[in-house]
């Protein structure tokens, strides 16, 4: 496997020109919100479909974007200085020595630890977090501390390293985080149900050629777009190793693979053994293994409008070098390792991808498809399709009446049985978390939002969603019922939700937030209702 890797690397290497270093930016940072709303008023071209990026390409950006400063209103040029202090890497790389310690770098931007050589960049910052949930269940109280750590060396190569150590104790801890989009966990709780603990851990390097990068990190991984949830790719499940090729051949197509190591959360009998002694249980106990591969092409026929159609597998059991061909046909490839034999094969999906921003005057529209099963001959026909898929629709709109205010609408539906495979293995899923959107299939969410900036970096977000869950169905009724089961049969709740949300970065990654929900859940097969409000109120800083 790593002379697999070491080839692919050299193979990257054979360019002559430079390419923008890769160190990804966390996707969570806000300096993507900003880029996309700018993207949607037209002022820049911003490829975002797959997320992380890269701080030297977001630094691009807003060069772009200053580069068209009279087009901004004064809180938009505002918050293009501040961030123009965050992303300086590729101005500062190979400039003069200058080691810093606990005090502000060369633009005025506060770091622990700043080192600048001839052939080395670093900086070193810390992660600390603070927070306090209030819920129905009762309090908690959650509090990390971690750092973050990374830099370039010489003018191909790149490093990030992150770790946060993350406690929450109290009486209300949701350790399944299956009802949100929240990032799912995988952590260790006390026997008292009152104290857990995890890591959010996030590392990659990279090695830049001309018109792309290939790196090998842990990390999570973004694809589409979604207002609370995406379709192909999300980041519901926690981090997980890939190896990762970006590659722009022409000013029009974007070329995206990735091939990731997933955890499977099943015992692997046949490879488990008892060790002799007694502490534990006396046994030595294997997950069975599970990867993913992943590619996409992305078409940009016209400024502003990207297209992009993309395949992927997740198989298991044994790492079949195969999927590290980037251009491979998973699907056709699958076939024939197989032997065309189902239990034999993998869980494949074709995806499609549409984004078109300002073609009409500050709007994106968007839309994914993902398709886990679907008979072309008979999509239409209702006693014979078998249409497992999952899509969304969406459009925001910004500086409607008033400057900074961005309004929109979504609508996800996930058909039966999308994600789900006859080997449980191959479960659309990592750690038990969906890959693809939190919601599962056979559902259904309805969304309108508004977010507004009054002043630079005070973020306001109002959200309003309804959504309806069905029933999981058995596997009889995935592969042999026909007619298939309706959409939402066996109707197992409705839930609907108000959420308000304020955050303010005071300093650079210094960030103030509170937020609140309203929750009422109606359980379809009692008539029972639930309330469920949640208050948080928490600062983070180096995230």
């Amino acid at each position: 496997m790593i002379k697999k890797l070491f080839i692919l690397f050299c193979f990257a290497s054979v360019s002559l020109n430079s390419f923008a270093q890769a160190v990804f930016e966390n996707h969570r940072s806000e300096v993507y919100n900003f880029l996309y709303r700018l993207s949607m008023k037209g002022l820049i071209q911003f490829n975002d479909q797959v997320r992380p990026i890269t701080r030297i390409y977001i630094e691009q950006c807003l060069d772009s974007v200053e580069a068209k400063s009279a087009s901004l209103s004064s809180i938009e040029k505002a918050e293009l200085a501040f961030y123009k202090k965050e992303y300086t890497d590729a101005r500062m790389n190979g400039v003069e020595e200058a080691n810093r310690f606990f005090t502000n770098d060369a633009n005025g931007r506060w770091r622990a630890i700043s080192i600048q050589t001839k052939n080395l960049m670093m900086r070193v910052d810390p992660v600390l977090t603070a927070g306090l949930q209030s819920r129905q269940e009762g309090l908690v109280r959650q509090y990390s501390s971690g750092f973050r750590l990374y830099g370039y060396a010489g003018k191909k190569w790149a490093f990030n390293f992150s770790f946060n150590d993350i406690n929450e104790t109290g009486t209300g801890i949701d350790t399944l985080r299956t009802g949100s989009s929240e990032t799912g966990v995988n952590g260790r709780l006390a026997s008292n149900k009152q104290s857990l603990n995890f890591a959010e851990l996030r590392a990659s390097i990279a090695y830049s050629f001309k018109n792309g990068s290939i790196s090998f990190g842990k990390d999570y991984l973004l694809f589409g777009y979604g207002e609370n949830g995406r379709t192909i790719l999300s980041d519901k499940a926690p981090t997980y190793p890939y190896l990762r090729l970006d590659y722009q051949p022409l000013s029009w197509l974007r070329f995206n693979y990735t091939h990731a190591w997933l955890n499977s959360q099943i015992i692997d009998s046949n490879r488990t053994y008892n060790t002799g002694v007694s502490p534990f249980g006396g046994r030595r106990e294997f997950f069975l293994r599970k990867f993913m591969a992943q590619h996409s092409l992305t078409f940009m026929p016209i400024k502003g409008l990207d297209i992009t159609i993309g395949e992927s597998m997740v198989y298991s059991d044994r790492f079949d070098a195969g999927y590290l061909i980037p251009v491979l046909f998973f699907k056709a490839y699958d076939n024939l390792v197989s032997n065309e034999n189902i239990n034999a094969g993998g869980n494949g999906q074709l995806f499609l991808q549409a984004s078109s921003r300002n073609h009409i005057k500050n709007t994106h529209f968007y839309g994914s498809l993902f398709i886990d099963e679907v008979r072309i001959g008979s999509i239409f026909d209702r006693n014979k399709s078998r249409n497992q898929l999952g899509y969304t629709l969406g459009a925001t709109v910004t500086d409607l009446g008033l400057p900074y205010l961005t309004l929109g609408a979504e609508y996800t539906r996930i058909n039966p049985f999308v994600y789900r495979n006859l080997t449980p293995a191959q479960d659309y899923t990592s750690h038990d978390y969906s890959l693809g959107d939190w919601m599962g299939n056979n559902a259904d969410r309805w969304i309108i939002h508004a977010k507004y900036t009054p002043i630079p970096r005070l973020k306001i977000n109002l959200r309003y969603q309804q959504i309806r869950k069905g029933g999981a169905g058995t596997y009889d009724q995935q592969y042999f019922q026909m007619p298939q089961p309706s959409f939402l049969f066996d109707l197992q709740s409705h839930q609907k939700e108000w959420f308000l949300q304020a955050s303010y970065q005071w300093i650079h990654n210094l960030y103030l937030n509170a937020s609140f929900s309203a929750r009422q859940t109606t359980n379809m097969v009692s008539g029972a209702k639930t309330n469920n409000d949640l208050l948080h109120l928490g600062v983070a800083f180096g995230l």
